[in-house]
């Protein structure tokens, strides 16, 4: 049993978030905002913590899941006056980047990728396909826009318009956020949000980041060398492994290779 003398003096606490993975992708084990809520809610009020410390690694994903996830961490750090800083492990891209935003400072690795400050959409078409096959696509609706880029008809014109205007005002969501998060810091000359990514040493030259450091290190640097570390991050139930939701899960798993391989990881 440990004892606890008030006349004794703590030392500082960083409480360290795990944030790794695609976002909002339907694995179990994803990262979204109802996953990840109980996690930050207990990293920020156990134990009175004297800072954040997030761990991200990310190549992105769902945008609302992102923007919900950094808008609680906001929410959290301003309501206790607890300041928030990121760590870039392998990559901080698009929605990852997204979080690790949403610090009061971010630190990389030389070799981490950062940026895509952008919005992506993919499908296919399998209309020519299907009609190879003697299929007959028959989908009947009401309101001429309710069937939009259907995969299985021709792409329309019109369709496509209408994606670009979804994701453009996507993409101005996301600027904003950047702006917001890194006011006075960023290369105003730079063209930072054409989705392009960066290492770390460019993107500290663009101000997308404040410099290079690791984690202990540099809580150690801030608030000693006596500094003490505790760890809150998702875990992947083992019933979720089996039966109904293993499919799912793979799929997400392969989902999640992708959003890595785009960056060479």
């Amino acid at each position: 049993m440990k004892l606890s003398l008030p006349f004794i003096k703590k030392q500082p606490l960083v409480a360290v978030v795990r944030l790794s993975g695609a976002i909002g992708m339907a694995g179990r084990g994803s990262m979204s905002a109802t996953t990840l809520a109980p996690v930050l809610e207990k990293a920020f009020r156990k134990g009175k913590p004297a800072a954040v410390a997030l761990e991200v690694n990310s190549p992105g994903g769902s945008p609302v899941q992102s923007s919900l996830i950094g808008a609680r961490i906001r929410r959290l750090a301003e309501e206790l006056d607890i300041p928030v800083y990121a760590f870039v492990e392998d990559v901080a891209a698009s929605g990852g980047y997204w979080l690790a935003a949403s610090a009061d400072e971010i630190w990389a690795d030389d070799s981490s990728v950062l940026g895509s400050i952008g919005v992506i959409s993919s499908g296919f078409g399998a209309h020519v396909f299907l009609g190879r096959q003697g299929f007959e696509r028959r989908v009947h609706t009401a309101g001429q826009s309710k069937s939009m880029l259907d995969p299985f008809a021709p792409e329309k014109k019109e369709d496509v318009a209408r994606l670009k205007t979804l994701l453009g005002d996507i993409h101005e969501n996301f600027i904003a956020h950047v702006k917001t998060r890194r006011d006075g810091k960023l290369d105003t000359d730079a063209d930072l949000f054409n989705g392009e990514v960066w290492l770390a040493r460019r993107a500290q030259e663009l101000g997308l980041i404040d410099g290079i450091a690791h984690l202990k290190p540099k809580m150690q640097e801030k608030f000693g060398d006596k500094v003490r570390f505790r760890r809150y991050g998702l875990r992947k139930p083992i019933w979720s492994r089996f039966g109904a939701t293993m499919a799912q899960d793979a799929i997400a798993g392969l989902e999640e290779r992708a959003a890595y391989a785009r960056f060479g990881l």
